[in-house]
């Protein structure tokens, strides 16, 4: 044991005094990876523009833009569009009920619109919930085009 003891410390007092060579970047060699051309004609030659009938120039969509845009339209549809045709139903389906009365008449005291939260300054009354329920509308579309937009899908609407 005392001579395996003798010998590690033997081993590393000699790994300790050997001189490591500086490295510089001539020194360094990489296998298996390519040089990098030294000119732009060297570029250009190793990789050359492919033209034909199968090149085409694709604009990506901005992601922000997208949903920004899908967004507004949506909150504007909803305002200017919808909103007295989603007004009117809801007027025609009324309060729920049961056995005939409203849920408030029948002495359930929570049952009570919390009427605060609709009030807006919006002429036609247009509020948070109608805000937040087109704007997610918005934002589902938005997310719909730039999937299928990512994937590749792109739909002939008008060819």
């Amino acid at each position: 044991m005392a001579a395996a003891a003798a010998s590690s410390s033997a081993l590393l007092c000699f790994a300790s005094s050997r001189v490591i060579p500086s490295v510089t970047p001539s020194s360094i060699s990489f296998q298996g990876l390519k040089a990098l051309p030294s000119s732009a004609a060297d570029l250009r030659r190793q990789y050359p523009r492919r033209r034909g009938p199968h090149a085409t120039i694709r604009a990506e969509l901005n992601p922000s833009l997208v949903i920004s845009l899908s967004t507004g339209l949506s909150l504007f549809l909803g305002r200017f569009v919808f909103f007295n045709f989603q007004r009117e139903n809801v007027a025609k389906q009324g309060l729920p009920e049961q056995n005939g009365k409203t849920h408030f008449e029948a002495g359930d005291i929570r049952a009570k619109e919390y009427v605060s939260l609709l009030k807006s300054n919006d002429p036609v009354g247009f509020n948070i919930v109608d805000v937040l329920a087109w704007g997610s509308i918005g934002h589902i579309v938005a997310y719909y085009i730039l999937a299928t937009a990512s994937n590749g899908y792109s739909p002939n609407f008008f060819g």
